[in-house]
């Protein structure tokens, strides 16, 4: 059975380091989206890089998804690591603004994957999605309101994803990390361990894959890692 993988938001801190937990699997082709495609820095010979516009546009959806077709033959699998951040107000402080551009950001445009690429899975032999949500979504922090409720709604959108999935052959999940290994956000957290990698983040989606006909609707809550002496 041909499989391929499509990875939205390939130029990115996650989008980057996820990488190397699908190099030189059993995929026979990978596309690779991003806004700024030259910030993707994985090539190979399997790879195709394709630029993407809006993603919480339906239209910018449906032209980024063009290059990928459907077939009986084929198993779909995606992960998309495309989210914004943002933080530092009260709810009572909080423009609508803020809240409708973190909503487009983390829950319409992973909405809008989803049904396009369900759709495709519907005419293939089946397949997988995996979104990256935050464990902000089910443990308050205060001055999170419109960051929080954006992950909270892609959970709820997986969990009945799995369930309708279930008629189409399509499975889907998400990995919530605390925090993500990046640069930027080691410039502020003081404790390490609540960090997790972007190739350990890759790592868990890769198994997630593997074993796509029996893990569905999950949140995989990851809060950070454990310290094992070397030796």
């Amino acid at each position: 059975m041909q499989k391929e993988l499509l990875i939205f938001g390939a130029g990115g801190e996650l989008g980057r380091g996820v990488m190397n937990s699908f190099e030189n699997k059993d995929f026979s082709t990978i596309y690779l989206f991003d806004r700024t495609p030259s910030k993707i820095t994985f090539k190979g010979p399997n790879c195709q890089t394709i630029a993407t516009g809006d993603l919480s546009l339906e239209e910018e959806v449906e032209k980024a998804f063009s290059t990928v077709k459907p077939g009986r033959g084929k198993l779909l699998f995606l992960f998309n690591t495309i989210g914004g951040f943002n933080a530092g107000t009260a709810i009572w402080e909080t423009p609508l603004s803020q809240l409708q551009t973190m909503l487009k950001m983390n829950f319409v445009s992973s909405f809008l994957i989803a049904r396009k690429f369900a759709s495709l899975v519907k005419d293939s032999a089946g397949g997988s999605i995996c979104f990256t949500s935050s464990m902000a979504a089910s443990r308050p922090e205060v001055k999170r309101s419109s960051y929080a409720i954006s992950k909270s709604a892609l959970n709820y959108m997986v969990k009945l994803l799995a369930l309708e999935g279930k008629e189409i052959s399509l499975s889907a999940n998400c990995v919530a990390p605390m925090v993500i290994d990046s640069p930027e956000n080691r410039s502020w957290v003081k404790d390490e361990s609540i960090m997790v990698t972007p190739e350990e983040i890759g790592s868990l989606v890769y198994s997630i894959f593997s074993s796509f006909r029996t893990v569905t609707g999950n949140v995989f809550e990851l809060p950070g890692n454990l310290k094992i002496p070397e030796g």
